[in-house]
């Protein structure tokens, strides 16, 4: 039995879900997200969103089409992420080791002053790990098949 248009944007939606999820759940468990790890969840929410359009009725394939970009932005996110943490090329300087004087900062500059401020994260160190990959690494790879999914919608619609 073959999927339906709307059956893989619903899929590759509920994916951005469980993904968006699973960053909550480990910044629930003390892995505190840097900016850019911020930045990716972005996408994944505008997919959510894609998908309950399409929940609802709305399944014209400008909304697979949009899906689609929504997970390549985030995979792409996290690609650039993963760049900056192997060191392939430099990230923001305002999330890096790089731009930060840290000779000029005392100890307690960089810790937390109340209990509702989060601690300093650089978007150059890697967190957390699973088979060498950061969990930008596996945002990227499980985005990159999402868009595969939406692509699949878009076309199965046209």
């Amino acid at each position: 039995m073959a999927l339906k248009s709307y059956q893989f944007g619903m899929l590759a939606s509920f994916g951005s879900f469980v993904l968006l999820a699973g960053a909550w759940m480990f910044q629930a468990i003390g892995y505190a997200p840097c900016a850019i790890c911020i930045w990716q969840r972005y996408p994944h929410a505008a997919a959510i969103l894609l998908g309950l359009l399409v929940l609802i009725g709305l399944r014209h394939k400008f909304v697979y089409f949009l899906g689609a970009l929504a997970a390549a932005a985030t995979s792409g996110i996290g690609l650039y992420h993963t760049g900056i943490e192997r060191d392939w090329w430099e990230g923001p300087t305002t999330c890096t080791g790089t731009g930060l004087d840290l000779s000029q900062m005392s100890v307690s500059d960089l810790l937390p002053t109340s209990i509702d401020q989060p601690a300093l994260v650089m978007c150059d160190q890697v967190s957390w790990e699973f088979l060498t990959l950061s969990m930008a690494s596996w945002n990227a790879l499980f985005s990159l098949a999402l868009v595969v999914l939406w692509v699949c919608a878009f076309i199965k619609r046209a």
